[in-house]
């Protein structure tokens, strides 16, 4: 029996969907021009970093807040039974993709809080995806969201 959708799951699929959208488009920006031109974002800014050029970090955007946010998202949209994926699965009694979720809000948060200290900087956009990864955990803990992934039949 099929169950619906808590009301807090729709707008956590919502987030996860943002993030990934703006993920992959500016990972893909910042991979076909790593100068970071085309973004409006000066090679300078990396002075304090490891990169001389935006290719790596439009790789790890693409990646970890694109491309696995994405497949996140369809799988707790679908619930594919990708039993494979449960090796990193930390919470064994929960879906692993609701456990991807804490895993995604976490990197989110590391990511804008390392990309702050790097450059030396704060804006606005990076209060907005921090406020972001805290809703996504936050959201992904409410008890609703929690009991509509939660397995009793543990694989």
């Amino acid at each position: 029996m099929k169950t619906r959708r808590p009301v807090a799951t729709n707008v956590l699929l919502f987030l996860l969907l943002f993030l990934s959208l703006g993920a992959l488009f500016g990972g893909v920006v910042l991979v076909l021009d790593p100068s970071g031109e085309l973004l409006q974002m000066p090679v300078i800014i990396l002075k304090n970093s490891p990169f001389n050029n935006f290719l790596i970090p439009g790789l790890i955007l693409f990646t970890v807040l694109g491309v696995i946010p994405a497949l996140v998202f369809y799988s707790l949209l679908k619930r594919p039974q990708w039993t494979w994926v449960n090796v990193l699965n930390v919470y064994s009694d929960m879906y692993w993709a609701w456990t991807f979720t804490l895993y995604v809000g976490f990197a989110l948060i590391i990511w804008i809080s390392v990309q702050t200290l790097l450059i030396n900087s704060v804006h606005f956009v990076h209060t907005g995806y921090v406020l972001l990864g805290i809703s996504i955990v936050c959201i992904a803990l409410l008890p609703s969201v929690r009991q509509h992934y939660f397995q009793s039949d543990q694989q």
